[in-house]
């Protein structure tokens, strides 16, 4: 590995190294800001970020030990190079070099006449060396492969995370739900006196139930046997890596787009009529913070779930340059990302791959008492194809979320 991509390397490690910290100091942050204890979801988090650190400082300290090694190699070629210099100047008696075409023609004639100096230093001043490339040499020459395979995709599901996926128990299961309460009022109508005896109000409980079905979802890939005992890492590991993070990208995608299509809208008041600015945001959230607060009665935990594409509406009008006495902390743009990215009036504000970008939707606000996701992973399958000498591998889960309370979730739009 040369010493650049080495550093590279380094580089790349510690930044990764410094967001997985700085995510777990946002957790820890979030949780404290709430006055809370870390949430099952969130200590999930930050044992999965705390173990990615350990592997990231591993790598990091074999690198900086290739580093260390590369230098020294490096240094004593120089050393050499200069001591071989050194002794081929003193042999030939230094570089020739010629000031002038007169000076040249003098140990030129000098040397026809049997001058030996002047023949030594028309030799050395004439000497070529051959030179040799790798082009030369191309059957020792190896083709390194460096570094895991590039894959530029996010498998994050902050959005499943959040709620936290319960255990999917069969095919299909029911959720019971409330949807007529009792009554209590006021014995009579006509005032204290004359309610003695009076009839007490009644009414009886509805209790309707919820169905939920297993959804499945999965995909396969046949690689030839040649492909896994061949290629470097080995290809069997990348697909089922891929198939896996694929999992996880269309699971989040679907609970992002039941967030997304429940058209519960607070409507954003804007007094240009343009972009909404922070305390016009941070309005409407309170705005549809009441509301689920409403439906939920306050059960659950609530956060603000938004698409990528909208975090600079948020983060660029909530600066994070002197926030004293502001409604939020600030975003930071380096630390943008799919997860916990801040929070606004405590909420916190989550950025998930999986909604969608919708024309003048700015996100939606979620309790976990509205939405239930129900889980069970099949994981990685595999079957040996003797006759092509191949294997088939799968990957597979079932997954259904169920949306609870409608008016639990909130959509924040802006119509100006």
């Amino acid at each position: 590995m040369a010493a650049s991509q080495n550093d590279a390397m380094i580089e790349r490690l510690e930044k990764e190294i410094e967001e997985r910290s700085s995510f777990i100091e946002g957790l820890i942050g979030g949780a404290q800001d709430g006055d809370r204890d870390l949430t099952e979801n969130e200590k999930e988090l930050s044992a999965a970020a705390r173990k990615r650190l350990l592997e990231l400082e591993q790598q990091a300290d074999t690198l900086y030990e290739n580093r260390e090694r590369t230098t020294k190699a490096r240094q004593r070629a120089m050393d050499v190079h200069r001591e071989v210099t050194r002794m081929r100047n003193s042999v030939d008696k230094g570089a020739v070099e010629y000031r002038s075409t007169g000076e040249y023609l003098v140990d030129y004639i000098a040397g026809s006449v049997g001058s030996r100096e002047a023949m030594e230093r028309l030799e050395v001043y004439s000497r070529a060396a051959a030179h040799q490339k790798t082009s030369d040499n191309l059957g020792v020459v190896p083709d390194p492969i460096i570094g895991s395979v590039i894959n530029f995709i996010d498998a994050a599901r902050p959005a499943v995370g959040f709620l936290g996926p319960q255990n999917l128990p069969s095919a299909t299961w029911y959720r019971p739900k409330v949807t007529q309460r009792t009554l209590v009022a006021a014995q009579g109508s006509a005032g204290a006196a004359a309610d003695e005896k009076s009839e007490l109000t009644s009414q009886k409980m509805t209790i309707t139930r919820l169905t939920g079905n297993a959804v499945t979802y999965g995909g396969y890939v046949n690689v030839s046997r040649q492909d896994i005992d061949f290629a470097q890492p080995s290809m069997l590991d990348v697909v089922v890596n891929d198939l896996a993070a694929q999992y996880a990208i269309q699971t989040e995608a679907v609970l992002g787009t039941l967030i997304q299509t429940q058209a519960n809208n607070v409507e954003l008041t804007t007094a240009s009529g343009g972009v909404p600015n922070a305390a016009e945001l941070a309005a409407g959230l309170w705005s549809a913070a009441a509301n689920v607060y409403t439906a939920t009665k306050g059960q659950g935990r609530i956060a603000l779930i938004v698409p990528p594409s909208r975090l600079g509406n948020w983060g660029g009008v909530f600066s994070p340059i002197n926030p004293q006495n502001a409604q939020s902390t600030g975003f930071n743009a380096g630390d943008f990302g799919s997860g916990i990215v801040g929070n606004i009036s405590g909420i916190p504000v989550i950025c998930s791959p999986g909604y969608p970008t919708v024309a003048n939707h700015y996100g939606s606000l979620i309790s976990s008492a509205a939405i239930e996701v129900y889980e069970q992973r099949v994981g990685a399958l595999q079957v040996t194809e003797p006759s092509v000498l191949g294997v088939q591998v799968a990957y597979a889960g079932y997954f259904t979320p169920m949306l609870i309370e409608t008016t639990g979730v909130q959509r924040i739009v802006n119509l100006a």
